[in-house]
């Protein structure tokens, strides 16, 4: 999971350092996550793991650093898929 995070913030997140060079809870938007970016990372994330985002997971928090990202994505992928939605 960690290497797909890390290949959608290299390819979106227009981070200022290198994302292998960041440790899981270092805090992107120090290195440069701009809520522009952050919007685009988000909709990425979403395509490259089949999930969607509620609005109860829209805050800077949620995207603050690698280990956030995987913890709203653990959790959005241990939710049962909401009636009528296809994943």
């Amino acid at each position: 999971m960690d290497d797909g995070i890390r290949r959608v913030l290299a390819e979106h997140g227009r981070l200022l350092v290198e994302v292998e060079m960041l440790a899981d809870d270092d805090d992107l938007y120090q290195a440069g996550l701009t809520s522009h970016a952050n919007v685009i990372v988000m909709l990425q994330l979403e395509d490259a793991f089949g999930v969607e985002f509620p609005d109860t997971m829209l805050r800077r928090s949620t995207f603050e650093s690698v280990a956030a990202i995987r913890g709203a994505l653990e959790q959005l992928e241990a939710a049962p898929a909401p009636a009528g939605s296809i994943r």
